[in-house]
């Protein structure tokens, strides 16, 4: 009736008539599991290098996603990066360099368990000492070279894990990952081929094992999904084993390197079809069925992380968001803590939720058995009965193809959607519903009202964490179809739950 009011007056003033809504339908079956739902979001997150992790702007960073998301680990680059001491020459070894020194690493490691999350050991970058050249990587020189000898590579590594299970035991290595290298495949990280990382490969795994069977080690790490057969070919023909593959991809990754041609795809199905045709690659091999780590990738967009984690739930076991913390330095210092447009790969800064964080803390209440739904939601039981159902407005955003946080601007496609949610057999029922979006659950309306501070102050810091955070729920109660209608704009995600 509203519509054709608002048609009638259109006709007679000769204005544009106002488009309806578009009106979406999601359904949710509270009495058909489909299996679980493996919380493959919290497994990790990544975050620059490993000297960050000693400053105290990221560990209370850190705390906020351990306590705030169920995170389990974190992964960075550069354990070994000259920075930490490995082999650093100082008055007080006069030089001498036989032993290594861990001093440095045990406190980055600790800092991680006094949080209540563990590492996910990426086993780079070389060691000066050991190092066949000079190649670095960003202003902290994390040599990208390969080792001398893999000989005297092995013998370190060997010497490394088992300093951790003298300090940590072998029950808790165990469970901490163990990714060869990063991104072997870009000569900013590799100076090498492909053929030397997987010699390097071959004398990591045989060394790890060597000191504890059970640590689970796996590679390439290669971003943009490549090397998965290859390297499985070798692992096999070498007898080589390895516990999991890994892989980066990006939205704004180049087509033609992704799959061999420009699928001209839009970048909400980029990753989700790059982590399809990996798992297709993995099965294919003598390794069939081995987990598969998505151990970076990154998106800004509410909607558009749910929905590239539930495209990826069919086929990978973890999935590592870069980065948890935007106290971050693989690209430089940055010069601002908030600012319009692309704003980089970090989800929090100075404890100050971000949208992509507070996307997470709604994930973080869905149950871990997954309800039959339709439409863009994904729908769960809890383990004391309640119902908990995420849904989206997916809208296409631009996500940065090369260096992050340049943009001033976001390209957003995308419009307000009117949801019409129903749940079988719950007529009359209360819900609650919270929201994350570019307005809900972020602290760019208060800084906006603040003058946008490219430096604010720490008065400034503790309003903009208040004002970020996710607000109360609101109470609403199903008609008698068991239905509902929720209006979201683009990118926006809700959060349903239901006792």
């Amino acid at each position: 009736m509203l519509q054709f009011s608002a048609l009638g007056a259109a006709a007679m003033t000769g204005f544009p008539a106002l488009a309806a809504t578009p009106t979406v339908a999601v359904t949710v079956n509270p009495r058909k599991q489909i299996g679980a739902l493996p919380h493959i979001w919290s497994e990790c997150a990544g975050s620059d290098r490993a000297a960050i992790t000693l400053r105290e702007s990221w560990r209370k960073d850190l705390g906020r996603w351990a306590s705030e998301t169920g995170l389990k680990r974190v992964r960075f680059h550069g354990i070994f990066n000259d920075e930490l001491g490995v082999f650093a020459p100082s008055i007080l070894n006069r030089g001498k360099l036989d032993a290594p020194n861990f001093q440095a690493i045990d406190e980055v490691y600790d800092g991680l368990l006094e949080r209540g999350v563990a590492p996910f050991i990426e086993l780079s970058f070389m060691p000066a000492k050991l190092a066949s050249g000079k190649p670095s990587f960003g202003f902290y020189n994390g040599n990208i070279t390969p080792p001398k000898t893999m000989d005297s590579w092995g013998d370190f590594i060997r010497q490394f894990i088992t300093h951790l299970i003298d300090r940590y035991g072998a029950q808790t290595v165990r469970t901490w990952p163990m990714e060869v290298w990063n991104e072997p495949n870009l000569p900013f990280f590799w100076t090498s081929d492909q053929a030397t990382y997987f010699d390097m490969y071959k004398a990591t795994v045989t060394a790890i094992k060597s000191v504890d069977p059970a640590i689970k080690v796996g590679g390439p790490s290669t971003a943009q999904g490549a090397w998965l057969s290859d390297f499985a070919a070798y692992c096999a023909a070498n007898n080589l084993p390895v516990d999991f593959f890994s892989t980066h991809c990006y939205a704004g990754d180049n087509q033609d390197k992704l799959f061999g041609q420009n699928l001209n795809l839009p970048q909400s199905q980029v990753i989700p079809e790059v982590i399809k045709r990996c798992r297709q690659q993995i099965d294919a091999s003598p390794y069939a069925g081995r987990p598969l780590w998505l151990s970076e990738w990154s998106a800004d967009s509410p909607a558009l992380i749910a929905h590239i984690i539930t495209n990826c739930l069919p086929h990978c076991q973890a999935m590592s968001q870069w980065t948890m913390s935007s106290t971050y330095e693989e690209l430089g210092v940055a010069d601002y803590v908030l600012k319009e447009g692309d704003m980089g790969y970090g989800t929090m800064i100075h404890q100050i939720p971000k949208v992509p964080f507070n996307t997470y803390k709604l994930m973080h209440q869905l149950g871990e058995v997954r309800l039959a739904a339709e439409g863009p939601a994904l729908a769960s039981k809890r383990a004391d009965g309640s119902l908990a159902t995420l849904i989206w407005n997916l809208a296409e955003v631009q996500q940065p193809s090369g260096i992050p946080g340049q943009a001033r601007t976001r390209n957003v496609t995308g419009e307000d959607k009117s949801f019409q949610v129903k749940f079988e057999g719950a007529a009359g029922k209360t819900v609650s519903v919270q929201y994350v979006d570019q307005q809900r659950g972020s602290p760019l309306p208060a800084w906006r009202a603040m003058g946008s501070p490219q430096y604010p102050r720490a008065d400034q810091l503790a309003t903009l964490r208040k004002a970020a955070e996710i607000a109360a729920p609101v109470s609403m109660k199903l008609d008698a179809q068991g239905s509902l209608t929720l209006t979201l704009p683009a990118e926006g995600v809700a959060l349903i739950t239901l006792v």
